[in-house]
């Protein structure tokens, strides 16, 4: 085996919120086995490849990309901070649906794929295909399924209710207990 190729753990992030649990899992497996962590955003134009080729807009693509790479950056400095993962850190924006992306990306047998199982009830799971079950069934590595952080559904709840009171006051609307 070439000496020169390093073992990659490949992260799958979706935005601030639900990627801290797989980037804080993947970081803490890269350490562990001394290999490089790819974080990897993965961005489809307004309604999809299809949608978008009845109407290209190229402007419009160049905006979808960079507010990728900005959400990218937000997830990273809200996972890790000013400290980094400790471990090499390469970070991709990919242009594709996230599982096929992933995927691909982790396309070498001595790579580990982390990726977050989301939300597990009923109404998302409907309406959003599941990439972790997309990467289980078609990655040729290694796969990683990482829960969500229950601290994480309490901060979700803790922050809707802020945002709920905050945007109630300023509409003149108190919600008693």
């Amino acid at each position: 085996m070439d000496e020169t190729v390093c073992r990659r753990v490949v992260v799958g992030v979706s935005g601030p919120q639900g990627s801290l649990a797989p980037l804080h899992r993947a970081a803490a497996e890269a350490r562990r086995i001394e290999a490089e962590l790819w974080a990897v955003l993965a961005w489809e134009p307004p309604g999809g490849e299809l949608g978008h080729r009845s109407l290209p807009c190229p402007p419009q693509l160049a905006d979808c990309r960079r507010s990728a790479g900005e959400q990218l950056l937000i997830a990273l400095d809200a996972a890790f901070g000013s400290a980094g993962p400790e471990v090499p850190l390469q970070s991709l924006v990919v242009r594709g649906s996230p599982g096929r992306a992933l995927v691909e990306t982790a396309g070498r047998a001595d790579d580990l794929l982390a990726v977050g199982t989301g939300s597990r009830r009923w109404p998302h799971r409907a309406l959003c295909p599941s990439v972790a079950r997309y990467c289980l069934a078609h990655a040729s590595c290694p796969v990683l399924a990482v829960p969500p952080s229950p601290l994480e559904k309490e901060l979700g709840k803790s922050s809707l209710l802020v945002r709920t009171r905050l945007q109630g006051r300023r509409w003149g609307l108190v919600m008693l207990p």
